[in-house]
């Protein structure tokens, strides 16, 4: 039985590993997720009424600015596919300083929360947007430390067209990081 593909058809991008653990994130995000649905269903009035209180422009500000990331990290795999790892590095820092906004803007966002005394415990709403969205936001610090690293290496020529798999991995990280924002946005800021 032969191990090798078909002509045209691509492997997976990335490590196994880097699958399987972006599985596991991506299954206790989706629990979290649940329990912040099953719980809206139950108290309808207190989320519509705490949900007001956030400021939807930030969080579509926070979206582009994750998605755009997103794109530039996509656009720095097609570089070193393409053997031009320091296109890809110099992407990558683009990535990662479109990235800080999103950082800035939910620093912001968490003090004025704070400020206006709407903590953990302030009410089930909080608990769980504190909850996921400080899960989420701790995944994207490891995602901006996964990006730094994927371009230092490539701005050392440590990826190249047949050496890529280390450096994809990184970038599937980064979508799973863009993914989970995009199912909460919504969810958190939106959905009534």
């Amino acid at each position: 039985m032969s191990t090798s593909l078909e002509p045209g058809v691509r492997p997976l991008p990335g490590d196994l590993a880097m699958w399987l653990f972006i599985l596991a994130e991506l299954t206790v995000f989706a629990l979290l997720i649940l329990a912040f649905s099953v719980t809206q269903q139950l108290k309808p009035q207190l989320f519509g009424q705490s949900r007001q209180l956030l400021d939807i422009s930030t969080g579509l500000a926070m979206t582009l600015s994750l998605l755009s990331a997103g794109l530039l990290a996509a656009l720095a795999q097609v570089q070193v596919r393409q053997g031009q790892s320091r296109r890809a590095a110099g992407l990558l820092l683009a990535a990662m300083l479109i990235a800080c906004v999103y950082v800035g803007l939910k620093l912001f966002e968490y003090h004025h929360l704070l400020g206006a005394g709407l903590g953990i415990e302030h009410n089930t709403f909080f608990t769980l947007y504190w909850i996921l969205t400080g899960f989420h936001f701790l995944h994207v610090l490891l995602g901006l430390l996964i990006l730094a690293w994927l371009a230092l290496t490539a701005w050392r020529h440590g990826y190249g067209p047949q050496r890529c798999s280390g450096f994809e991995s990184g970038v599937l990280y980064w979508h799973m990081v863009d993914l989970v924002w995009v199912l909460l946005f919504p969810l958190v800021y939106l959905i009534g």
